[in-house]
C-alpha cells in the first residue's frame, strides 16, 4: 500500500488529486461519469456574492495544445449556493473547496464570511487572479499591495484553510506567493490561466467576445512546472500545482517539483474520468518506483543531485 495523503496544516487530504475551478461544475455533474468521492478534493464552480451572467458569446475558443475562455465567473450567486447546491455536496467523502470571487474587497469578506459558517466546506481558494473579468480578479492578482491587502481581510474573518490561486501573468509570482503566506495563507495554488487571444481569420475578428481570455490546456505545462517549482521554493507553506495536467506522468512532474498537490482542469473537458486515471497512475507509479509514501517525491529535485 502507498500512502498517497497530504496536509495543509491539520486538514487531511486522502490523495493529491483534486480538481480545477470551473472545470469541474459543482461536482454532481460528473457524478456519472466517477466516483467523486476518490478525489483528494473538489474545487468548485468560481462563487460570487450576487449572480453573474458571465461575458458574452461567444466565450471559449480552441487553440494548438489548449484552450482560451471568457466565461467571466458566471454562477448563480452564494444564495443559490447555500440553498441548492451545497445540499448536493454533503454526502461527498472528500474535501470540498468553494472557490471564492469578487470585485471589490468587500464581496470577498462578504462572501468568506457567508461560507466559513458551512461545516462541509472545510477550506477556499481565493480567487485573485482570473483574467476575464472586468472589475477584480486580475487587479488583485497582478498587483502585489492589493493581493496583500485582500489576503489579511479574508484571513481575518476566515477561521478555516485559506489557499490563494496565484496568477502567472506578472513580472514575478515567487513575491506574490511570499506576500500572501505571509498575510496567513495556509496554501498557494497556481498557475490560474495566462492571458491569450486567437482571431478568426473567416470573420476577420476576435475569436472571443472579450478580445482576450485565460488560455489552459498542455500548451502552458512548462510554465506553470516552472512557477511551481520557484514557489515551492520560495514558500514554507504546500503549493497546489495547477496548468495543462493531462496524464499521471504530467501529475508527478509537478510533484517532483515541489508541489504538494495538484488539480486537474482542461483534461475533464476531453475525458471526465482523467482525474481518477491521474490518481490511479501516480499511484502505479509510486508502487513501480519503491515509494511507500508520496511524501517522499515532493520537491525531489530538489533532494536529487543526479542533474
Amino acid at each position: 500500500m502507498v500512502n498517497l495523503g497530504f496536509n495543509i496544516g491539520d486538514l487531511h487530504f486522502k490523495n493529491p488529486v483534486l480538481t480545477a475551478s470551473g472545470t469541474f461544475g459543482n461536482g454532481s455533474e460528473l457524478d456519472d461519469f466517477l466516483d467523486v468521492s476518490r478525489l483528494g478534493g473538489i474545487v468548485l464552480k468560481g462563487t460570487t456574492l450576487e449572480p453573474r451572467e458571465g461575458n458574452l458569446y461567444p466565450r471559449m475558443a480552441e487553440t494548438p495544445s489548449g484552450m482560451l475562455n471568457t466565461v467571466g465567473l458566471q454562477n448563480k450567486g452564494i444564495d443559490y449556493f447555500e440553498e441548492f447546491i451545497y445540499p448536493r455536496i454533503l454526502n461527498y467523502n472528500t474535501n470540498v473547496i468553494v472557490n471564492v470571487n469578487g470585485s471589490y474587497i468587500e464581496d470577498y469578506i462578504a462572501l468568506a464570511e457567508r461560507v466559513n459558517k458551512l461545516k462541509k466546506i472545510k477550506a477556499i481558494e481565493l480567487n485573485i487572479s482570473c483574467p476575464n473579468v472586468k472589475r477584480g480578479g486580475m487587479a488583485f492578482g497582478t498587483n502585489l499591495n492589493s493581493a496583500r491587502e485582500v489576503t489579511r481581510e479574508v484571513r481575518s474573518v476566515y477561521s478555516k484553510k485559506l489557499i490563494v490561486k496565484l496568477s502567472p501573468n506578472v513580472t514575478n509570482i515567487c513575491d506574490f506567493a511570499r506576500a500572501v503566506e505571509k498575510e496567513g495563507a495556509d496554501a498557494v495554488s497556481l498557475i490560474n490561466t495566462l492571458l491569450g487571444m486567437a482571431v478568426d481569420v473567416e470573420k476577420m475578428s476576435p475569436s472571443l467576445s472579450t478580445i482576450t481570455g485565460g488560455l489552459s490546456g498542455p500548451a502552458i505545462k512548462p510554465i506553470a512546472l516552472r512557477m511551481v517549482w520557484q514557489v515551492a521554493n520560495a514558500v514554507k507553506i504546500p503549493v497546489i500545482g495547477i496548468g495543462g495536467i493531462m496524464s499521471s506522468s504530467d501529475a508527478v512532474e509537478f510533484i517532483l517539483a515541489g508541489a504538494s498537490a495538484i488539480q486537474v482542469g482542461t483534461a475533464s473537458f476531453i475525458d471526465p474520468q482523467a482525474s481518477i486515471k491521474i490518481l490511479e497512475g501516480i499511484e502505479k507509479y509510486l508502487i513501480n518506483k519503491g515509494f511507500s509514501d508520496i511524501k517522499e517525491i515532493v520537491g525531489y529535485l530538489n533532494k536529487s543531485k543526479n542533474f
